[in-house]
């Protein structure tokens, strides 16, 4: 969602965008393949920076074993393949933005976390926690590293939301469980946007791309609601998820995470969209 998203923005203002294709040795545009560890010698040589948004998606199918190991090596092992491959160029890029996650906080409650705030529990943090730790591997070749920590990404035809928006046509829409788990979003148009300020910008280090109007998931609900013009009575049972998703939904629905975009407000950024309701309004244009 974000790398086709931002492939056309970038493009659109004049830069030139290669995009790192998967495939073998015998495809002359692929560029790398992680499964295989293999990196096409000298591809990234001389480019101005680089937007690494590799890994499995957290959102689709169970969490198997087999699944989790996934999750980890398309995150954990791509990125140190491809800290490996900059480690071999002569002129190496300037930055390296990569995609992280606010699952790095883990399950806190009501607890407003910024990017000072330490790293949660859970498979979720575990993994995230691990993959920075990969990502910041750049750092000692003397490249500016930036860790983008996205919330839930609003978009209409992509992400979470169009997932959100099916029972709400049935009429059947409502908060999960008691709905007083926080959640930390932002529109798409300004993940990108700060996307692109990462890479020209700054700041170097772990970034919070949230809005800095954080909701409870009853008050999103609501506003959801009040933008369909569709009734928000039916709570969803947390037992009914597990039984249809598994286990994992409790990370995935029910982690409660207050997160305050601080180094992004600090540093001069500011969102277009910094209130849920005004924001489901203009992504769904209603």
């Amino acid at each position: 969602m974000v790398g086709t998203a931002l492939r056309a923005r970038l493009a659109g203002q004049g830069h030139d965008v290669v995009r790192v294709l998967r495939g073998n040795h015998s495809d002359p545009s692929a560029i790398w393949d992680p499964e295989a560890a293999w990196f096409r010698e000298g591809a990234l040589e001389g480019v101005d920076a680089i937007v690494h948004l590799a890994g499995a998606s957290i959102g689709e199918g169970r969490w198997t074993d087999s699944r989790r190991a996934e999750l980890r090596s398309s995150r954990i092992e791509a990125t140190r393949l491809l800290v490996a491959h900059l480690s071999t160029l002569t002129r190496k890029p300037s930055v390296l933005v990569s995609a992280s996650a606010i699952g790095y906080y883990g399950s806190r409650g009501d607890e407003q976390l910024t990017e000072d705030s330490s790293a949660g529990s859970g498979f979720l943090a575990d993994l995230t926690r691990d993959w920075e730790q990969e990502v910041l591997a750049a750092r000692e070749l003397g490249v500016r590293t930036t860790l983008l920590r996205f919330g839930v990404l609003l978009a209409s035809d992509a992400g979470a939301l169009p997932r959100m928006l099916l029972p709400f046509k049935f009429g059947a829409g409502g908060r999960l469980g008691n709905g007083r788990q926080w959640m930390s979003w932002a529109t798409l148009d300004d993940a990108l946007r700060a996307t692109e300020y990462a890479l020209t910008e700054g700041p170097d280090g772990p970034v919070n791309v949230v809005a800095p109007g954080a909701v409870t998931n009853r008050d999103f609900t609501k506003a959801l609601g009040r933008v369909l013009r569709r009734p928000t009575l039916f709570p969803v049972p947390r037992l009914a998820l597990r039984l249809a998703v598994g286990a994992s939904v409790d990370e995935l629905l029910f982690t409660s995470q207050r997160v305050v975009p601080q180094r992004l407000a600090t540093s001069g950024f500011t969102f277009e969209h910094g209130e849920v309701e005004p924001a489901l309004r203009a992504v769904l244009g209603r």
